[in-house]
């Protein structure tokens, strides 16, 4: 009986051993993913920037159309932001200091040892994420949408809710729940992201458009629902394989 209960006691802890292991590389890898999405969100607004402020300085001049029918569709790209540049800068800049502070806004380590550099990083960042979902909105009914209707209503909708997501998050600190406020949080930076995640997925679409036969306006849609709901698939399944954690933490 005694070496039975021996190796129950073993044989649990092995396992406890193992479940640590496969969480800490589980967090490993969402940070790379999470790290690798910022820069990316970081270069496309730096480059969107370089675009757009000579357009502000100097103004609009319309752009030469190349002959190489791939480098006239990002021309085209280009071009569509040149005639709205305020409302570009208005949307991109802010979200250039989304993507900076959303890393360390999550992280555990430094909301422990420094609560109150987390707290006001979190007002600047929710207040980065106000100013980009209305943006967002913005630019979805004042702006041609490269993908036409369905890009539209993908930003439409994920603007929207990334929003109430913002404001949940708000809600719930404020009442102290915070382990409420947290997943909120998560599923806006989600959303947030969502605009790296694209990236890729547009890239691919060009990659293949002389095998599908795609044009920007036909794939660009598409493109913006894989990337939002994708994102926002992957915030429900880390809240969800983090929920036992935080309430250990919290406990």
């Amino acid at each position: 009986m005694q070496a039975s209960s021996s190796l129950v006691k073993e044989t649990g802890e092995l396992g406890v051993v193992r479940g640590m292991r496969a969480e800490r590389r589980a967090t490993r890898l969402v940070w790379g993913a999470v790290i690798f999405l910022a820069a990316i969100g970081c270069s496309v607004a730096v480059r969107r920037m370089m675009h757009v402020m000579p357009v502000v300085i100097g103004g609009y001049r319309a752009a030469v159309v190349a002959s190489n029918p791939a480098l006239a569709q990002f021309a085209a790209l280009d071009d569509l932001f040149a005639r709205y540049p305020i409302l570009t800068l208005v949307h991109i800049v802010p979200g250039l200091l989304f993507m900076v502070l959303g890393p360390w806004q999550f992280s555990e380590t430094i909301r422990a040892r420094h609560l109150r550099w987390h707290r006001w990083n979190g007002r600047i960042f929710v207040f980065c994420g106000v100013v980009i979902g209305v943006s967002a909105l913005v630019m979805s009914f004042g702006m041609p949408a490269i993908g036409g209707v369905n890009q539209a209503a993908a930003t439409t909708l994920f603007a929207a809710f990334f929003l109430f997501a913002l404001g949940k998050a708000v809600w719930h600190i404020r009442r102290k729940e915070v382990a409420l406020h947290r997943e909120w949080m998560i599923r806006a930076f989600a959303v947030g992201l969502a605009v790296a995640t694209i990236r890729p997925v547009i890239g691919i679409f060009f990659a293949t458009s002389r095998i599908t036969g795609l044009t920007p306006h036909e794939f660009f849609g598409t493109a913006f629902w894989i990337g939002f709901t994708a994102q926002l698939m992957a915030a429900e399944a880390w809240i969800r394989w983090t929920a036992g954690r935080v309430l250990r933490v919290e406990s």
